[in-house]
This record gives C-alpha cells, sequence and structure tokens, in this order.
C-alpha cells in the first residue's frame, strides 16, 4: 500500500508540487498570449485622440469669434456636473483660492490635459486624500493596532508619512506627467526648428509653417506635434498672434520653448528674418543636448560601480575561483 501511494503522488520539490506549479505557469503564459492577441487586435490609432482634442479647440476658437456677447461665449466654457459640486463645496470652506485655481490649470495645460475644469479635482483631492488616507492608517495603526513592534515614534511617523503622501499625490502625479512630456518635446526640439527654417525660406507663413511642422512631427514625437498644431490653429483664431505664442510657453514647462516664442514674437513685431534667428536656435538647442548627452556618459562610471560591486565581481570571482576551490576540497578530503 505505501508504495502504491508513493507512486502516484505528486512528485515535489523542497517540498512544492510540481505538477501545480507547472499548471500555474501554464496558465500565466496562456493569459499573457491572450492578452498579447487582444491588445494587437484592438490596437487603436495615437493621433485619432489628438486630432479630436484640435478639432474641439478649432471649434471653440470659431464659436468664440461668432459669438457677439459674453453671454453667449460663457456657454461655450465646458461644464462639469462633479466638478461644479466640487467647486462649490470648496468655495463654501473659502479654500479655493484664485491663484491655486491658476497654478492648477497651467500644470493640467503642461501634462497635456485641455480640461481647466479639472483643476478643481486636484485642489478638492489636497483636502480629501489626507482625510482618507490618514483615517486610514490611523484606523490601521491606532485602531487594529498595526505595527505592534515598532516605537511610538515611528508609528506616528508612518502616520504622518500617509498623510502628507495624500496631500502630495496629486501634485506628484501631474508632476511626473509634465516631466515625461516636457522630455518628450525637448528632444524633439531642434528638429522642429529646422522644419521651420526649411519652412520660412520657402516663403511659408507662420502659421502654414507651425501646421506642417506638425504634420511631420506627429508621428516621431507627438507631444511637440500636438503643441505645434494647436499653436498653428491659434494663430488662424485668435485676434492677437502674440497671444498664441505665449500659450504655447504657457503650455510648455521648457525654457527653450520660452527662447522660441520669444524669438517668434519678435520676430512679428519687427520684421526681423525668421529663419536665420531660428537657425541660431536650432544650433544652440542641439549643442545643448550634445552636452546633456556628454554629461551621462561621463555619470555612467560612477553609477556603475555599485552594480559592478555587488554583481558582476562576486559572479566573476565564483567562476575563477569556484573550479580551483573544489579542487583544492577534493584533494583535501582524499
Amino acid at each position: 500500500m505505501n508504495m502504491i501511494l508513493s507512486v502516484n503522488a505528486n512528485p515535489q520539490l523542497y517540498g512544492v508540487d510540481v505538477y501545480m506549479v507547472a499548471t500555474g505557469l501554464a496558465a500565466i503564459a496562456s493569459l499573457a498570449v491572450l492578452l498579447a492577441i487582444y491588445a494587437a487586435v484592438t490596437v487603436k490609432d495615437p493621433m485619432a485622440k489628438r486630432v479630436k482634442a484640435l478639432n474641439e479647440r478649432r471649434e471653440q476658437l470659431k464659436a468664440g469669434i461668432t459669438a457677439t456677447t459674453a453671454k453667449k461665449r460663457a456657454k461655450l466654457v465646458r461644464h462639469n456636473e462633479t466638478t461644479d459640486r466640487m467647486r462649490s463645496f470648496l468655495g463654501k470652506l473659502k479654500v479655493l483660492q484664485v491663484d491655486q485655481v491658476a497654478d492648477a490649470q497651467q500644470k493640467l495645460a503642461q501634462a497635456g490635459i485641455r480640461r481647466k475644469e479639472l483643476a478643481v479635482i486636484i485642489i478638492f483631492s489636497r483636502l480629501i486624500l489626507p482625510i482618507v488616507l490618514g483615517g486610514s492608517a490611523a484606523l490601521y495603526i491606532y485602531g487594529f493596532g498595526g505595527m505592534e513592534g515598532y516605537s511610538t515614534f515611528k508609528r506616528f511617523m508612518a502616520f504622518a508619512a500617509a498623510v502628507l503622501l495624500g496631500y502630495k499625490a496629486a501634485d506628484l502625479y501631474i508632476g511626473n506627467l509634465v516631466s515625461k512630456r516636457t522630455d518628450a518635446i525637448r528632444k524633439g526640439l531642434p528638429d522642429a526648428l529646422d522644419l521651420l527654417v526649411i519652412c520660412a525660406e520657402a516663403g511659408l507663413t507662420v502659421d502654414v509653417a507651425f501646421n506642417r511642422v506638425a504634420k511631420e512631427l506627429g508621428r516621431g514625437f507627438p507631444e511637440l506635434g500636438d503643441e505645434f498644431a494647436l499653436t498653428a490653429i491659434e494663430l488662424g483664431f485668435l485676434t492677437e498672434r502674440r497671444q498664441a505664442f505665449e500659450n504655447l510657453a504657457y503650455r510648455v514647462n521648457l525654457d527653450s520653448v520660452k527662447g522660441v516664442v520669444t524669438t517668434m514674437i519678435q520676430t512679428e513685431k519687427y520684421g526681423t528674418p525668421l529663419a536665420s534667428a531660428l537657425r541660431v536656435l536650432s544650433a544652440e538647442f542641439r549643442n545643448e543636448r550634445m552636452m546633456r548627452a556628454e554629461e551621462k556618459a561621463a555619470r555612467l562610471p560612477a553609477i556603475m560601480t555599485v552594480p559592478l560591486i555587488l554583481f558582476i565581481l562576486p559572479t566573476l570571482f565564483i567562476v575563477i575561483l569556484g573550479p580551483a576551490a573544489c579542487s583544492i576540497s577534493d584533494a583535501l578530503i582524499k
């Protein structure tokens, strides 16, 4: 009977059923294949969403020009019932300040989010999330006796960290989006300026040149193409062309773009040659990009020191000294 049980039992390795592990891995692999097939079948055009947003902005500008009264223009502003309730609640608490809303709206614009009414959600999260996360941490630590092995000071610091994380959560998320978008725009700006120089020398107007550059760079640098396309739309509809360039600097948190905007404004105002000024800016930005790459390359030896010591050298020592150590051990045992 014991022999039959031992034959029918599943093989185990370190107390783990091998068949169960193999079944689980096969299930995970099958799920990964299904997800890959689903992602390949349901792929969407990345430009469709951006084109839709640009068309909405064009329609808003067109409607704003045709509207004759301030009351009709006010109807063009997008409203959201949830954000309106949040605004009303924050207004009753006297915590909704104009400068905070303006700063949140600029951060959203720099992150590529065009809906200004969402700025109220950021301010609302600064009020609600500390209460939610702090209350949950306090309930876990002091109510359910969590972190019993830690001192009173460490438990309080964990509670304070939860409250601080709740206050900064929305800002950290938006800041991460702004950083990624700014880096993507920085990479494509020298190429965009070269194309602007070519368009200017070909005799195209500024708004047509911006639109052409946006089409050419839309696939390789979608963020920069989106900003240039929106600038081209505003150049065609806004009464002051200076405002369109200032809006570009407002939406992009990059000193290089501010320099380009200043150059474009001076060109529009004084009639200076656009191609030569943009050519100088393009050369400066390329040199700056090369210097940034050289700086990263110079930091590489210092950065690789710790992984080299922790991971590569021990493996190298085992490979080199392992056979010798085994031979010495065998000789001593004999």
